[in-house]
């Protein structure tokens, strides 16, 4: 598997190579981006800081939860699987943790008290998932409704995409046996983390992006729903990242995951038969800004202008005089 992942990663960074001028990246420079992978892995993935506490019953309307235990009533149950993402790492209060976001939305769209469970863990992978589907079984009954965030951390740990899209597809197939509609949010577009340094932000944002096309895939074939975040939320978090991103620079801020919740509840909504506000838009894959600004972009555009410049500050051609 990890051979797989290295074959991989070097296609992305020939991906890279590729669109620059020949000769500016070596293969030596390939051991250089996976240093500064792992580096970057070290930041995103040790990032497992306890979110705050927000699981319980939202009723519509209602800032604040009630703790759940028997006694309690509810209408769906709504649980949260996957990573720091998930968990709501760089949430600075409850009320900003993702589940939550979503859980209010879901409750004043429906009408009906969300009770909501997070299994979710900071610095999970995709290798994860079964374990926390397995806890999930382990607590009780399973959730009317499941919502998955996976991805970066593959990406990082440089995980085989083939390999974490299959244990996605294998878990979220797994919720829908449970009777569960499931929701997953695809791979974030890592170009919009502007503290990962270039050219390795392109190449993540290369794998990332071929990532979350295989969780698509596998979440469709195993009968949940993918939204892709990518292209949802770059542009956004490129204009904004002071108010986008937590204080760590990697993970969102209340923002940013209100701007999540915002994409997710309405297919989530969809999925239960509960949405009333029409059509669901065609949702896209990759995001255009981020696109933007990779390294080949760059260099195509930069070639583009300099072209355009040279064509209007070439002098003209003297024809020779004939009298």
């Amino acid at each position: 598997m990890a051979s797989v992942s290295r074959t991989g990663l070097k296609a992305s960074v020939a991906t890279v190579v590729a669109g620059s001028s020949a000769g500016t990246l070596s293969w030596l420079g390939y051991n250089y981006l996976m240093s500064q992978a792992g580096a970057a892995r070290g930041v995103i993935g040790r990032n497992i800081a306890k979110p705050p506490e927000a699981d319980g019953v939202y009723a519509p309307g209602a800032d604040n939860p009630e703790l759940w235990w028997r006694a309690v009533p509810f209408d769906l149950h709504l649980m949260i699987f996957g990573d720091s993402s998930a968990a709501g790492v760089g949430a600075l209060t409850a009320s900003e943790v993702p589940g939550v976001q979503v859980a209010k939305l879901l409750a004043s769209e429906t009408g009906k008290r969300i009770r909501l469970s997070t299994k979710a863990i900071g610095g999970a992978t995709s290798r994860g998932l079964s374990g926390q589907v397995d806890a999930m079984f382990v607590a009780g009954p399973p959730p009317d409704a499941a919502v998955i965030l996976i991805g970066a951390n593959d990406v990082t740990a440089k995980n085989a995409i083939h390999a974490s899209a299959k244990r996605l597809g294998d878990a979220v197939r797994r919720l829908r046996e449970s009777g569960a509609v499931v929701v997953v949010g695809t791979c974030p577009d890592l170009g919009v983390v502007t503290a990962i340094p270039q050219p390795l932000r392109s190449v993540v944002r290369e794998w990332g992006h071929r990532l979350a096309l295989a969780q698509a895939s596998a979440t469709r074939n195993a009968g949940g729903r993918p939204v892709p975040l990518a292209d949802l939320l770059a542009k956004e978090f490129l204009a904004s990242p002071d108010t986008m991103f937590s204080a760590d620079r990697f993970h969102p801020s209340a923002a940013g995951y209100e701007l999540a919740a915002k994409q997710i509840v309405p297919v989530l909504a969809s999925a239960l038969g509960e949405w009333q506000g029409g059509p669901l838009p065609e949702l896209p894959h990759v995001s255009e800004a981020a696109q933007a600004r990779t390294v080949a972009a760059r260099l195509t555009a930069a070639a583009t202008q300099w072209k355009a410049f040279a064509r209007r500050t070439k002098p003209a051609v003297q024809r020779p005089d004939v009298n």
